[in-house]
């Protein structure tokens, strides 16, 4: 299963990358909101997952804009914005979930 991961945390990025892996995913590493919106265009991930803090374009923007062109592609939001306003925007942009770092692996995986 191709994975995009949009994460402009290095550390945390090489850790999720790692451990998406070993769950079975294909991962890519978007650092910001340009490389995603690029990768998004010319790959066809089965699952984006997307800080809303990236660098450039913020992920609630990718976000939208991933909706324009692919409609039914699975979008989980990670980030720490875990205010009821933030999370809110973001599902009502499209995502098909939120979850709030900090958080435990299993919970992304599910």
């Amino acid at each position: 299963m191709q994975l995009l991961l949009a994460e402009d945390d290095n550390i945390l990025a090489d850790g999720l990358c790692a451990q998406l892996t070993r769950a079975g995913f294909t991962v890519e590493h978007a650092p910001n909101g340009p490389v995603a919106e690029y990768l998004l265009s010319k790959h066809n991930f089965d699952i984006a997952i997307l800080d809303l803090g990236l660098p450039m374009i913020d992920g609630l923007t990718v976000l939208k804009n991933v909706r324009l062109s692919r409609p039914t592609l699975p979008v989980v939001i990670l980030t720490a914005l875990d205010k009821l306003d933030s999370r809110v925007a973001g599902l009502n942009a499209g995502a098909d979930d939120y979850v709030t770092k900090p958080f435990d692996f299993p919970e992304l995986e599910a």
